[in-house]
């Protein structure tokens, strides 16, 4: 469904009169401008003779936190910077609600490169403001928000520091705060949780998370897997330019995840290593995880627990994110 033309007062006012969004609102307003997803298809990019992206094809939708993990090298920041027309691919289609992506939708895009691109000498309030204000916002409204930001971001009271005097982490969120101040329609994060530290990362998180409810696609790359896999709805996995992987958590260890058995006992589990169909992946005296050639295999293992007494607990074990990687690229 494409969007309608909006005229550039109305959007200039729509943006002068910014509200506060919560997590946990009972009824947190939709984004004024989103309806679909962004979508690529067939996207290709060739630097001489190396094929970087190889037909890539996937989408992000809309209100939804996707990550987007890969190796070194895999095609990440060059996906994201087509997206953003910061390079253009040599064949495929960007698309936005069923439309090519044009020079005004990317106006209304955040973006957050992985190399920090803020004006060192510039205080951090001041930074923020002038990046609403480039974005059409009035003067007052600008700063209203992004002081909002900026406390939000655990920054408020650092907004008269320069960008050069933070520390690596504090840059970082106010890189963040760049990329939001303007409430962009569309969220493109490059490595946004590099150099936070676990309460910072927090802090990150819950931003991200009351930006998708306003009904923002949300695409962000990382290499802290165990992040991705806490806070995305999609996931998209890329490897040497291609797409290995892309859906759901729960669909992606459907089709990936290898299913394991994870058994506590009160004495030694070293019995489990003799039992038939029974394979040992990790052993550590009463606890072990294993896999199982059948299930009748997994019920004779449960039932030899149960007769030797002691058995605390026995469940499937879940299938991180970083197991499913480690399969997909390989």
């Amino acid at each position: 469904m494409s969007r309608p033309a909006i005229p550039r007062e109305a959007e200039r006012s729509t943006r002068s009169t910014p509200t506060t969004i919560r997590a946990g609102d009972a009824a947190a307003p939709r984004h004024p401008y989103r309806e679909g997803m962004l979508e690529l298809h067939d996207v290709t990019k060739r630097y001489g003779e190396r094929l970087a992206l190889d037909h890539v094809s996937f989408a992000v939708g809309d209100g939804r936190l996707t990550g987007f993990v890969g190796g070194n090298g895999a095609g990440k920041t060059t996906t994201m910077r087509i997206i953003l027309g910061v390079l253009a691919s040599d064949g495929g289609t960007v698309l936005l609600d069923g439309a090519p992506v044009g020079a005004a939708d990317r106006r209304r895009f955040g973006y957050m490169p992985e190399e920090r691109g803020l004006y060192p000498k510039m205080k951090v309030l001041e930074q923020t403001v002038y990046l609403a204000r480039l974005h059409g916002w009035a003067p007052a409204a600008a700063r209203a928000n992004a002081l909002e930001l900026l406390e939000r971001l655990g920054l408020g009271e650092r907004t008269d520091d320069t960008i050069e005097s933070l520390s690596l982490g504090n840059q970082q969120r106010a890189q963040i705060a760049a990329a939001l101040v303007h409430r962009p329609e569309m969220l493109v994060l490059d490595e946004p949780f590099s150099g936070l530290d676990p309460m910072a990362v927090e802090t990150v998180q819950a931003v991200l998370a009351d930006v998708a409810a306003t009904g923002v696609p949300v695409l962000f790359s990382s290499h802290q897997l165990d992040i991705v896999e806490r806070l995305c709805d999609d996931l998209v996995i890329i490897a040497g330019g291609r797409i290995a992987a892309s859906g759901t958590g729960e669909a992606l260890r459907t089709q990936h995840g290898t299913e394991r058995w994870e058994l506590l006992v009160a004495g030694d589990a070293g019995w489990l290593r003799q039992q038939p169909g029974i394979s040992v992946v990790e052993f550590d005296g009463g606890w072990a995880v294993f896999e199982a050639e059948s299930d009748a295999a997994r019920e004779a293992a449960l039932t030899e627990a149960v007769s030797r007494g002691g058995l605390v607990s026995f469940s499937r074990e879940r299938t991180s994110l970083a197991q499913i990687f480690k399969e997909v690229v390989q």
